[in-house]
């Protein structure tokens, strides 16, 4: 009988494109899936319901694709350094498979994991699949890693990308007697997302699962990609992907969107379509920057990249972080943006910069706050773009314009100029005038009778105050 492998699934909730997967594949017909609740992940105070209940959602789907090809997918809820260990040897795996993460907690655990296999007498093969290009890849001219992101796109973008990975085939799963024996080793029956202890009821913004990001990929290059300059700054728009909470769980191979690009920019016939699909390849860059910048600087999972950011006098009351945790700061666009979040799970990505500009330059409250608030209520909710996306805002990453203050009013009349997007979050605001309501000049009296918040600070003094601040620190 031909050697069993066992591939460990994390953030690669998927059959197709998946670079350990195929690796298996190609090794042993014999190919069983795991995947492991880790309860150091899932008792953690930043993991979101929306988030859990699409992963269980991308499991689900994932157990049919291994149906579908011959084989089964396991799940274990237990340490991952107790659990994966004692399947394997209960089963007799010859190796186990799993592709590499960037996260320092993912990092940690799978040294243990590797270790405790070894000691087994059971092989490890890791590899690199949830970004275009590893880590050790992407280097500046004195081999270390990037600390700038234009410099970083410029080699990023020059290098070939790989081709999609054909999906499991034909492959051979536990017999009936293997499966009892990792019944008895601790398989179990996947759970709901409830039984987890989360739970999200709300419709979410994507639907789990492969065959539906596939679908969403489609969508967005015969629709959204060809206008994605012009749309994707305007909130009320639908001119975005909607594919980050699949990339983020990886129930979308990263190769086959990228192929998926490639596609559109051959058979696009102008310099406007051209430059959009341009424009998006640039975000999926930003994606991998934050990822190989986690990757080799993991400290930043825990504090401010420039070390003076350690020591900055933060002033803001837990009053103000909560009315902004709320959408109930007194500026509408800061207020639709918070409630879209708290309501969807999800956040368009200009309104992500404008909040957290107004906590941290506005409200001057320190922007781990912001960032573990969004983990605790985002569907995509990822360390690495998270974390680099509001050290970006807060002025203590590594953009080499450190000081960049958004205006809310200016943001709002220039990317929501009709307010459309705040009369969707905001209904009780929907028949204010919409210069007054885009610019938040909205009266004592309207804000009564409407019971909207009138500004708990004053954009000008609070941004001169955060100016002080920050040349006293410079």
């Amino acid at each position: 009988m031909a050697d069993l492998i066992l591939f460990w699934h994390r953030r690669d909730l998927r059959s197709s494109d998946n670079v350990g997967l195929s690796a298996a594949r190609a090794r042993s017909p014999r190919v069983v899936g795991v995947f492991c609740l880790d309860p150091d992940i899932l008792n953690r105070n930043d993991v979101a319901p929306a988030r859990v209940t699409f992963m269980i959602g991308c499991l689900q789907a994932l157990e049919r694709c291994y149906e579908a090809a011959g084989s089964q997918l396991l799940i274990l809820k237990a340490k991952p350094e107790e659990a994966i260990p004692k399947l394997a040897r209960a089963l007799n795996a010859s190796a186990v498979f799993w592709n590499q993460d960037v996260e320092p907690y993912a990092k940690d655990r799978d040294r243990r994991v590797t270790l405790a296999l070894q000691q087994e007498g059971i092989s490890v093969s890791t590899f690199w699949d949830q970004l275009l290009h590893a880590p050790n890849e992407i280097l500046t001219g004195a081999g270390e890693p990037y600390t700038v992101y234009t410099p970083f796109w410029r080699n990023w973008s020059s290098k070939t990308k790989l081709e999609p990975f054909p999906a499991l085939r034909n492959a051979r799963g536990l017999t009936a007697e293997e499966h009892a024996t990792a019944i008895e080793a601790g398989i179990l029956p996947l759970p709901t997302a409830p039984e987890l202890g989360f739970v999200w009821e709300a419709p979410l913004i994507a639907d789990p699962g492969e065959q539906a990001a596939k679908d969403m990929l489609d969508y967005f290059c015969h629709n959204a990609i060809a206008e994605y300059q012009e749309n994707r700054n305007f909130p009320a728009t639908p001119g975005t992907s909607f594919l980050s909470a699949p990339l983020k769980f990886g129930s979308i191979g990263i190769r086959t969107v990228w192929s998926a690009t490639t596609v559109v920019l051959e058979g696009s016939r102008s310099d406007e379509v051209r430059a959009s699909i341009q424009t998006w390849r640039q975000e999926l860059a930003w994606r991998e920057f934050y990822q190989h910048a986690l990757y080799a600087f993991p400290a930043l999972a825990d504090g401010p990249y420039r070390p003076r950011w350690k020591t900055f006098p933060w002033q803001g009351t837990d009053e103000q972080f909560e009315a902004w945790c709320n959408g109930q700061t007194g500026y509408p666009i800061v207020d639709a943006a918070m409630r879209q979040m708290n309501q969807i799970g999800w956040m368009h990505n200009r309104c992500r910069m404008i909040v957290a500009s107004f906590l941290t330059k506005d409200l001057i409250v320190n922007w781990q706050r912001g960032e573990q608030y969004f983990m605790q209520n985002l569907i995509d909710g990822d360390l690495s773009a998270n974390n680099g996306g509001w050290q970006w805002s807060a002025s203590s990453g590594m953009d080499p314009k450190p000081l960049r203050i958004f205006n809310p009013t200016t943001q709002a009349q220039k990317f929501d100029p009709e307010g459309e997007y705040i009369r969707e979050w905001l209904p009780e605001l929907r028949h204010i005038d919409t210069e007054n309501l885009v610019s938040g000049k909205i009266s004592a009296e309207d804000c009564d009778r409407c019971g909207y918040p009138q500004p708990i600070v004053d954009h000008s003094v609070q941004q001169r105050l955060f100016k002080q601040l920050f040349q006293q620190q410079k």
